[in-house]
């Protein structure tokens, strides 16, 4: 019978990287768990590439009661994370690029983030901190570019769009319990997609109407 932490199956994963996902998720059955998460979260906005959410889905299910903690640990260890992600950028450029570049192989993005700061750097990261884009080639960059963006630009649009993320899952959770983990599962990037297109429609409706 399937325990509460299990997730979606991930046996297309590479082998590594299904070991990582589940080395990840044995922290939900540990006393540990919390502390974990926050780790997982911080290390995932610049290098690591298992996301919170797999732990942060886990550890709701495992105590519902207590999800919205779980939440404003994720979203503190994912924003710290992100800092991180953007000092790296900013003072060693070189190892930045060589994360991006070589160890995760998302240089293909580079030019792609390096065009969406030119038109607007806070949507770029809110978007990229809210959906499943990868977040940490935002957080690298943003260090990089650092005249086009600042840190208070990445930790405001972060914290909006981290702690959003975190909360629809773990409130979901809290307020549908088990049933809800299915769906997140199987549309939890449809979920997000149409949540972030409200968010930008309310971003420029407040502008219109100024």
């Amino acid at each position: 019978m399937p325990t509460p932490h299990e997730t979606a199956p991930v046996a297309a994963k590479p082998n590594w990287l299904k070991r990582l996902y589940q080395w990840v998720l044995h922290w939900a059955d540990t006393p540990h768990g919390t502390t974990a998460l926050f780790v997982v979260a911080f290390v995932e906005s610049s290098f690591f590439p298992i996301p919170p959410d797999v732990l942060l889905m886990a550890l709701c299910l495992g105590a519902p009661q207590r999800a919205f903690k779980f939440v404003a640990v994720c979203s503190a260890g994912s924003v710290l994370g992100g800092a991180a992600g953007y000092y790296i950028g900013y003072a060693a450029e070189p190892f930045g690029r060589w994360i991006i570049f070589d160890l995760l192989h998302y240089g293909a993005a580079w030019n792609k983030v390096a065009e969406l700061y030119g038109q607007n750097a806070f949507i770029a990261i809110l978007t990229a901190a809210f959906t499943p884009v990868p977040y940490k080639v935002f957080t690298i960059a943003g260090g990089v570019f650092h005249e086009q963006v600042s840190i208070w630009t990445l930790l405001g649009a972060s914290l909006i769009g981290r702690t959003a993320r975190f909360a629809l899952v773990g409130g979901a959770i809290y307020y549908f319990g088990p049933p809800i983990k299915r769906l997140l599962e199987k549309y939890l990037e449809l979920f997000t997609v149409l949540f972030m297109l409200l968010l930008i429609g309310g971003f420029v409706l407040i502008k219109f109407l100024k």
